[in-house]
């Protein structure tokens, strides 16, 4: 058994922490904050659009359970990889798509992924989620973590836009 980590912005963090966070081989999601120049920034600072970072998870996984290739297939599955300009509801830089990699390896599977998902004609328009090198993550505060046990119901209703997604353009995966 080897936990590996794996970072991936789309959207509102809330929002993608369920999705892994109930496969089997997952320790834990954090929800938090990447990409940008501000140490430790606080969810003003980030939704000020000036720190640079995005909304993210962190992932860690036992990869003896659960690939990262798989990781990769639940995020295709859970963003719009061809809106650059945020997730469903959540617009602006912050809540762009990004796959922040840890590794060569990690990389180089995003990549051919992202080839894939293209290669599939699924969407007609192109995939513009970005691959990046992992940068600082930065847990978000508490009130922000395990939000869909907190709040269902608001959860329920943030979550429509990507179930509605899901059913157009993933219905043969679900």
């Amino acid at each position: 058994m080897a936990i590996q980590t794996a970072i991936f912005a789309g959207g509102c963090f809330w929002c993608m922490v369920e999705p892994f966070e109930k496969m089997d081989g997952i320790q834990k999601v954090r929800s938090g904050y990447t990409g940008g120049s501000v140490a430790n920034p606080t969810y003003e600072e980030v939704s000020s659009h000036l720190t640079g970072h995005v909304e993210a998870v962190k992932v860690w996984f036992d990869d003896s359970k659960i690939s990262y290739k798989q990781l990769l297939n639940i995020y295709w599955m859970i963003s719009d990889p061809t809106d650059n300009q945020g997730q469903f509801a959540d617009r602006g830089n912050t809540y762009k798509p990004v796959i922040f990699t840890n590794s060569e390896e990690q990389r180089r599977e995003a990549q051919e992924s992202k080839e894939e998902l293209q290669k599939s004609n699924r969407f007609d328009q192109p995939v513009v989620t970005a691959i990046k090198d992992a940068q600082p993550f930065y847990d978000a505060e508490s009130e922000h973590q395990d939000f869909y046990k907190k709040n269902p119901m608001r959860e329920a209703i943030m979550m429509r836009p990507r179930h509605a997604f899901q059913h157009c353009y993933w219905n043969d995966k679900l």
